[in-house]
């Protein structure tokens, strides 16, 4: 709600919490916002009593708009951006990010006001666009999360590959993941795998690690078995050289031997019911 209200256009007439009365929500706003973990939208959206005219919005990725019954009017706007607290959250939802809408065009008005791009998912892609954002972020972050661990294993800090982790995303995203991909998988190294593998499964829970690191091993392969089909045969370039994949490497199962694998608006306008310039705004749930 702040990042609205910092770009101007809207007014929050209320926020219902936790345990407080939901009926009236809608009453006088334009645009109900269902704030609430996925697992709460339907319920909450039932208890919230239609008002003409009035957008019932919610923020999930993953639902689709059939969890705003008995509303008319439904909308869905998911951010593509972590919202860590309400502070960092307003900041980031100004940056130009991409916002999954679907349903009542006020959600693709409500990303372009904040100055995000607007995608359209509908209902039946909702569980795969959420799957791939799962992975650009929670993944990621959990990736980070054994780097720190065999980093700390040798008094290495994780901000310590700050450099190279930003470099590495850059890279893929600018020039695609198959031209990024760097390292042994990519030049074929399965000796370095190898030491990598022995030390990995020797530090605590070291089923679990290796399961882990065997597992990005293989997408790894796969993207340099893609790059090769399509004609890089061969790892040239500093640091990088031999065959791209030389015999011995990994089976055809994608693991090193030994691998563990179990290891909007339209024309800019607001809601009928609404004031052209303004839009009022409450917020019903609680935050997840």
């Amino acid at each position: 709600m702040g990042a609205l209200e910092a770009v101007g256009g809207y007014t929050l007439l209320d926020v219902v919490g936790r345990g407080e009365p939901l009926a009236g929500a809608a009453d006088g706003a334009d645009v109900v916002v269902l704030a609430v973990p996925d697992h709460a939208v339907a319920a909450v959206a039932a208890a919230v009593e239609p008002a003409t005219g009035t957008v019932v919005m919610h923020l999930s990725g993953s639902l689709g708009l059939d969890v705003l019954a008995p509303h008319a009017r439904r909308a869905s706007l998911h951010p593509l951006v972590p919202l860590p607290n309400p502070t960092v959250g307003s900041v980031r939802l100004r940056t130009g990010v991409t916002f999954a809408v679907a349903g009542d065009p006020t959600a693709r008005s409500v990303a372009e006001s904040l100055g995000g791009r607007p995608v359209t998912v509908d209902d039946g892609d909702r569980a795969t666009y959420h799957a791939a954002a799962t992975v650009a972020a929670n993944h990621v972050v959990a990736l980070l999360g054994q780097v720190e661990r065999i980093a700390g294993s040798v008094d290495i800090p994780l901000d310590a590959f700050t450099g190279l982790v930003l470099a590495a995303v850059e890279d893929a995203l600018s020039m695609g993941p198959r031209a990024a991909l760097t390292g042994p998988a990519a030049r074929g190294d399965w000796t370095t795998v190898d030491r990598h593998r022995r030390v990995v499964a020797g530090m605590p829970d070291g089923r679990s690690e290796l399961g882990a690191y065997d597992a990005m091993v293989a997408l790894a392969r796969r993207l340099a078995v893609e790059r090769c089909g399509a004609g890089d045969s061969v790892v040239s370039g500093p640091d990088r050289h031999g065959a791209l994949l030389p015999d011995g490497g990994l089976p055809d199962g994608g693991l090193p031997d030994g691998g563990t694998p179990d290891s909007g608006l339209p024309d800019g306008g607001l809601p009928d019911s609404g004031t052209r310039g303004e839009v009022t705004l409450a917020a019903a749930g609680y935050p997840s």
